[in-house]
C-alpha cells in the first residue's frame, strides 16, 4: 500500500514534488490543495491525483493523508504548518522553513504539545552526498579545515514573491539560506562573530548579500548569494594539504578532492537521483515509522539556530518582514 501525501499549494516548487513522488514507489500524491480549484484541477490532472480541493482546511482534514507537504511561499508558512499541526497532520515545510525563528520556535512547541511530526524541506541535508562531503572535510585528507566559501545566485527578481517583504521576500529566506546550511553541515555550530553586507531591492528586501562567519579554531566561511547573478554554485573546503570542490551546493553532484599541489586526489558523485526531493520525503516517513516528531537530518534545533542567524542578518540590514512586529 503506497503512503499518502498531500500537496498544500500548486506552485512551481509542488510541480516539482509532484513529479518526484510519481517516479517513487510506495509513494503516492493522493490530494492537492490551491486557492483556485481550476488550479486544483489542473495540477491534479497532471500528475494523476485523485482528489483537488480549494480548501486548504479540507486537505489537512481528509483522513487518507499521511503527510502535507507545505508548498506555499514563505509569509504563509507558520499559519499552513499551524493549521497541519491542530489538525495532528504530519508537516514537510519547504525551505525556508518559516519568516522568523519565533514563528519556527511556536510551531516546533506546538509539534511537541501534539507529539506531531514537523520538519523542514531543505533538501540538502537529507541527500547521500551531503553527509559525505561532511566526512570528506573532516576525514583528514584535506589536513584540518579552515576556510570554506559557498555561493548561490540566480537572476530571479523579476519573481514577485521574491521582491515582497509581506510575502517574506529577498535572497536569504530563498538561496541565501543554501551557503548558511553548507557552512554549517562542514564547520558546525560554533559561530563566534559575523560580518556582512547587503544591497537591497527597490522594494527593501535583500538582493545580494556577502556574509563572513567566523568560527572557532579559526575557520572562516564566505557566503554569498544573489537575486540578480548566476553563479557557479560552487563550494570550496580549504585545509592545509589540499581542498575539496562542490559542484551545485544546493543538490551537489560530485565532490573532488584536491591535493596541496592542485593534483585531482578522488572524485566522489551523488547516486542517480528522481530530482532529489526524493530523500527527504523518505526521510520524513522513516521518522514517522518510528513516531519521531522530528528527524535527525534536520532537528528542530538546527531549523531554529539556522532561523536566528537570519533574523540577525536581516536586522543588521534593515529588512523587516509582518511577522517581526508580532
Amino acid at each position: 500500500m503506497n503512503h499518502k501525501i498531500g500537496i498544500l499549494g500548486a506552485g512551481r516548487i509542488a510541480h516539482k514534488m509532484a513529479y518526484t513522488v510519481s517516479q517513487m514507489d510506495g509513494y503516492e500524491i493522493c490530494a492537492v490543495a490551491s486557492r483556485s480549484m481550476d488550479n486544483a484541477h489542473n495540477f491534479a490532472n497532471q500528475y494523476g491525483i485523485r482528489k483537488r480541493y480549494d480548501s486548504y482546511e479540507a486537505l489537512v482534514t481528509d483522513p487518507e493523508i499521511e503527510l502535507v507537504y507545505i508548498a506555499t511561499p514563505h509569509s504563509l508558512h507558520y499559519s499552513h504548518a499551524m493549521l497541519c499541526l491542530r489538525n495532528r497532520k504530519p508537516v514537510l515545510c519547504e525551505k525556508s522553513f518559516t519568516t522568523t525563528a519565533k514563528e519556527a520556535e511556536e510551531l516546533f512547541s506546538t509539534a511537541k504539545e501534539y507529539g506531531v511530526f514537523i520538519t523542514e524541506a531543505i533538501w540538502t541535508r537529507y541527500m547521500p552526498l551531503s553527509q559525505k562531503i561532511t566526512e570528506l572535510a573532516n576525514s583528514g585528507i584535506i589536513g584540518t579545515p579552515r576556510t570554506l566559501s559557498a555561493n548561490l545566485c540566480y537572476p530571479v527578481a523579476d519573481k514577485e514573491r521574491l521582491i515582497r517583504a509581506d510575502l517574506g521576500g529577498g535572497a536569504l529566506l530563498d538561496i541565501g539560506t543554501y551557503p548558511l546550511h553548507f557552512a554549517a553541515m562542514v564547520f558546525g555550530t560554533d559561530i563566534e562573530r559575523t560580518v556582512s553586507s547587503c544591497i537591497l531591492t527597490d522594494t527593501g528586501v535583500d538582493a545580494q548579500e556577502c556574509i563572513s562567519q567566523y568560527f572557532s579554531n579559526n575557520r572562516t566561511a564566505v557566503l554569498y548569494s544573489s537575486i540578480y547573478a548566476r553563479s557557479d554554485r560552487k563550494g570550496i573546503i580549504s585545509g592545509d594539504k589540499g581542498y575539496i570542490v562542490v559542484e551545485n551546493i544546493n543538490n551537489p553532484q560530485v565532490a573532488r578532492i584536491y591535493d596541496g599541489f592542485d593534483n585531482l586526489i578522488s572524485e566522489h558523485y551523488a547516486p542517480q537521483q528522481i530530482t532529489g526531493f526524493e530523500y527527504q520525503v523518505q526521510a520524513c516517513f522513516d521518522a514517522l515509522a518510528v513516531g519521531a516528531i522530528e528527524t535527525p537530518f534536520i532537528p528542530h534545533e538546527e531549523t531554529i539556530r539556522i532561523m536566528k542567524i537570519m533574523d540577525s542578518l536581516r536586522k543588521e540590514w534593515g529588512v523587516s518582514f509582518p511577522a517581526d512586529n508580532q
